[in-house]
């Protein structure tokens, strides 16, 4: 199974990403938000950071997942390698997720793409497809 795919989109970039559980799909999401600026797989796992997120849904809880690394790119430098462990919780009313996410500093990487500003809500969903989760972001760049 692939973990994420870009999509075509006008302005800003749009990515699928998979999983066989929603922690799965989250942390693709993550890992393909940082691979639109760094090649992530060349981030050494040097630090450690928790990240946790609140949401009244998946698709809240997922955009408030995404902009806190890209509140840590902005204030730490921060650019991911992976998630070691992420873990959702709640019901349709109140989840929460937690999570710790291995990377290093921005500077001792060189960019391939433009910087992530935002994470919006503009075509994101959050569902089940068969079996496996897909999710779907926007970034603004």
């Amino acid at each position: 199974m692939k973990k994420y795919e870009y999509l075509p989109h006008t302005a800003d970039v749009r990515f699928r990403a998979y999983g066989k559980t929603p922690e799965e799909a989250f942390a693709n999401a993550a890992t393909a938000m940082f691979n639109v600026m760094v090649e992530t797989e060349k981030v050494k796992p040097k630090a450690i950071r928790k990240i946790t997120a609140e949401g009244s849904d998946l698709e809240s809880l997922l955009q408030q997942f995404l902009e806190q690394f890209i509140i840590l790119l902005d204030t730490d430098n921060f650019f991911l390698s992976k998630i070691k462990k992420i873990s959702i919780s709640g019901s349709k009313k109140h989840y929460k997720l937690s999570a710790v996410a291995a990377g290093d500093e921005a500077k001792n990487y060189e960019t391939i793409g433009p910087q992530v500003k935002a994470c919006t809500y503009n075509s994101m969903f959050v569902k089940q497809e068969g079996r496996q989760w897909a999710v779907q972001v926007v970034v603004d760049i």
